[in-house]
């Protein structure tokens, strides 16, 4: 028996939702398992990696090659032995110049005149010169293993690796700020259940009292028919607008049940209740002017001003020459790693290119950069407006909707206490139960009415708050 209750313990446990889940707890929660903050940031975090790859090309390459190769390619072949430093004369054809000699002498019979005359007759030599060398015509085929280390920098590139690096790290920074807004996004959609729970279950708690009231008139009447003061179609009037308050009770309870779904959506946990907040959310300080200045969009625009500057600079360094050094060592043999340092060479050299003409290809792209700078400066000055324009609306229509907030709540009150003075003038015979059931009408009526603007003001927070950088 006590394993079963451990194990229905432990099973209990594992399906357990969070209790009483606080705000700050939930959005902690948000940023830790949500799935769409969790691509964004990955994506901020590809975004410093491209700033790395954009510094990396100013300290040029360091490249280790090894080539093994086998050829019978006149060229090759003699180009191997080069390399490898064992080129000898009969690798040029000498063992075939010097049989023509050789002939030549002969026909002199050792005479040195006679042969100097013969070497001197056009013919020999054209005989002699156009004899086709077979050992560097007809090689036999060789192997060649090459070692290699090159290393490749650029010294001055008319600014351009340095502008790609001030580029590459402002779109990081705007990759950070994507990341905010998304994380902005979230908290909101967090914060509106948040304050639509605590909303949704107040106003049950509030119909449950209905229900108690009209709970209470049927006992009334009951006891009034069986005194003969009430009718029949008394009581199923009360038991009529009884069922119609249930139905109100039981939607409630089905959106509080959507909302806690949702949220446990967004924060990746299974919750069975949260600890309330306010009903109704601070609205941010500041001036309208103040507020722009924080929002993340407007950060976006002036970090995209920013990049347009830069992109005319990095345009520009199209008319400036381009400087490079490079250095190479290795060795080569017809045997592996044979022999090296006695086979080693190295080179080392600088190259400037610069463009002289390009068909006017350089000016083009300066002076389209530099109306997509003043486009940008355009939009900026659009989005300032246009923001401000914004958080002024959002503020009037939380200011009104505060004085509607005011506003039904006093109209709840009076409908309350109105319901009350009809509920005790039924019990004086003074007013049909009819009556008394339309207060109480009247009553949801304006619990629903409350509620709709409490919900709708808090909304138009959330959306304020998700526009701004809080800097976290």
């Amino acid at each position: 028996m006590r394993y079963f209750l451990l194990f229905a313990f432990t099973f209990v446990s594992l399906f357990a939702g969070v209790e009483n889940l606080k705000l700050d707890e939930a959005i902690k929660l948000l940023k830790k398992n949500n799935n769409e903050i969790k691509i964004a940031k990955f994506e901020e975090e590809i975004a410093k990696f491209k700033t790395k790859i954009a510094k990396s090309y100013n300290y040029g390459t360091l490249d280790y090659t090894f080539n093994a190769l086998r050829s019978n390619d006149a060229g090759n072949v003699f180009g191997f032995k080069l390399q490898s430093r064992e080129a000898t004369f009969r690798d040029f054809g000498f063992s075939d110049f010097l049989g023509g000699v050789g002939q030549a002498l002969q026909m002199a019979g050792g005479n040195f005149g006679a042969f100097t005359t013969i070497m001197s007759n056009p013919t020999m030599q054209n005989m002699l010169l156009d004899t086709a060398p077979d050992d560097l015509n007809n090689p036999d085929a060789r192997n060649h293993f090459q070692s290699k280390i090159s290393y490749m920098v650029p010294l001055f590139t008319g600014y351009k690796l340095a502008q790609y690096e001030k580029i590459s790290k402002a779109m990081e920074k705007m990759s950070s700020l994507d990341t905010k807004k998304i994380i902005n996004e979230k908290i909101y959609q967090t914060k509106k259940t948040f304050y639509d729970i605590t909303l949704v279950e107040n106003y049950i708690r509030n119909l449950e009292k209905l229900k108690a009231n009209i709970d209470k008139l049927e006992d009334i009447i009951k006891a009034f028919m069986s005194e003969g003061y009430a009718k029949d179609t008394d009581l199923l009037e009360v038991q009529a607008k009884k069922a119609e308050v249930l139905s109100y009770l039981n939607q409630a309870k089905l959106n509080r049940e959507l909302a806690y779904q949702f949220l446990e959506f967004l924060i990746g946990e299974k919750v069975d209740s949260i600890a309330h907040t306010e009903e109704l959310a601070k609205l941010p300080q500041g001036s309208p002017e103040e507020l722009v200045e924080k929002t993340i969009d407007m950060k976006k625009v002036k970090m995209g001003l920013k990049i347009t500057d830069m992109n005319v600079k990095l345009q520009k360094s199209g008319y400036y020459p381009t400087i490079g050094a490079f250095g190479e060592y290795g060795s080569a043999d017809n045997v592996p790693f044979n022999d090296f340092f006695d086979k080693d060479a190295y080179t080392i050299g600088a190259q400037l290119k610069w463009n002289l003409f390009n068909g006017g290809e350089t000016t083009a792209q300066v002076q389209k950069a530099k109306i997509e700078k003043m486009k940008m400066l355009e939009q900026y000055n659009l989005a300032k407006r246009g923001l401000a324009l914004k958080i002024r609306q959002i503020i009037t229509e939380v200011k009104s909707k505060d004085f509607d907030v005011k506003a039904k709540t006093k109209e709840f009150e009076f409908s309350k206490r109105v319901y009350e003075h009809y509920e005790e003038k039924y019990k004086e015979g003074l007013v049909k139960i009819s009556d008394v059931l339309i207060k109480h009408s009247e009553e949801i009526q304006s619990l629903l009415e409350l509620l709709k603007v409490k919900t709708q003001r808090n909304e138009k927070v959330f959306m304020l708050e998700s526009l701004l950088d809080k800097g976290e």
